[in-house]
C-alpha cells in the first residue's frame, strides 16, 4: 500500500482537505493518507518548506508528499512533480518542495501535464483538488511519472533552510528558522558549527540586550521557568524556556536576525 502525505495551509474547518482526500480515494483506494499538518499559516511558503524538510525522511521509501501552500494558484506558476532518490514531491513550483527534495537528492523535475491528470474542469483557485491530488493518486496506482509529466529543466529554488554565517571563532550571524508550538526558537546555527560542547550560549537581541543561556542536553536540566540552549532533534541550536515560551518572553519571531556567541 502506497502512502500519500498532505501538508497544506487549508486548516480543517473547510471542505478543502476532505475534497482532496475524496479525489485521491476515488482514483486509488489502496492508499494510506497521512496528514502532516494543515495549520501552515496562510500563504507562508517558507513555513511549509521547513515543515516538509523536517519530516519527509521519516516516511517509507516511495511515499508521495503533496504540499499545497500556493499563493500563486491560478497564475503562470507551474504544477510540478519532483522525483528524488527515495520520494515523490508534488505541489506548486514556488520553492516549497525543494529544500526537502534537494536534501534527499533530486533525480528529475517534471511539469504536470494537466490534461493527463484532470477529471474535468480545473478550478483556478483549487489546484490541490483538481491537479495535485489526482496526480498523487495516479502515481500511487502505478502510473509512471513520465506519463503525466514532462521534464522541466528550470524550477524555483528560492526557498532555503538557512545556515548561520560564522564571523569569528566563537560568533555567528544567525536567523530564526522556526518557532514550534512551545515557543522554542530554532536558530540557523547547526550542531556541526560547534567545535565542542559549549558551556554557555550568549544571544544578542538588538544592539544592547544580551541573554546568557546555559547549554544543556535536555530541558529538565534547568529549573522550571529558566532559559536554556540545546541541540534539538533536527540538529539546530535551540533557545528555550523550561515549561515556558521563549519566543514570547523575548519577542522573537521567525526570520529575525540574531547574533549568537559561544562560550566554551
Amino acid at each position: 500500500m502506497r502512502i500519500i502525505t498532505l501538508l497544506t495551509d487549508f486548516g480543517t474547518r473547510d471542505y478543502f482537505v476532505p475534497s482532496m482526500k475524496g479525489v485521491i480515494l476515488s482514483i486509488c483506494d489502496n492508499v494510506h493518507i497521512v496528514d502532516i499538518t494543515h495549520e501552515v499559516p496562510p500563504q507562508n511558503v517558507k513555513r511549509g518548506a521547513v515543515l516538509l524538510w523536517a519530516c519527509y525522511k521519516y516516511f517509507p521509501r516511495d511515499t508521495i508528499h503533496v504540499v499545497v501552500v500556493d499563493p500563486g494558484v491560478g497564475t503562470e506558476r507551474k504544477p510540478i512533480i519532483v522525483r528524488s532518490r527515495n520520494y515523490y514531491f508534488i505541489g506548486p513550483d514556488n520553492g516549497v518542495l525543494i529544500p526537502a527534495a534537494e536534501d534527499d537528492g533530486i533525480v528529475k523535475v517534471y511539469e504536470i501535464i494537466v490534461e493527463k491528470v484532470s477529471r474535468g474542469k480545473i478550478s483556478r483557485t483549487f489546484h490541490g483538488r483538481d491537479i495535485f491530488a489526482p496526480a498523487a493518486a495516479l502515481l500511487a496506482s502505478g502510473i509512471d511519472v513520465e506519463e503525466i509529466g514532462r521534464p522541466l529543466d528550470s524550477y524555483d529554488r528560492s526557498i532555503i533552510i538557512e545556515k548561520a554565517r560564522k564571523i569569528s571563532e566563537n560568533a555567528f550571524e544567525a536567523q530564526v528558522v522556526y518557532i514550534d508550538r512551545f515557543g522554542n526558537v530554532y536558530t540557523s546555527v547547526r550542531e556541526e558549527d560547534l567545535k565542542e560542547q559549549p558551556r554557555y550560549i550568549i544571544v544578542r537581541l538588538g544592539s544592547e540586550r544580551e541573554i546568557k543561556l546555559p547549554f544543556v542536553d535536555a530541558y529538565g536540566r534547568v529549573p522550571v521557568g529558566s532559559d536554556l540552549a540545546l541541540i534539538n532533534s533536527e540538529g539546530f541550536l535551540e533557545l528555550a524556556t523550561n515549561h515556558g515560551d521563549f519566543s514570547n518572553k523575548y519577542g522573537i519571531k521567525e526570520l529575525d536576525k540574531l547574533m549568537i556567541m559561544v562560550e566554551y
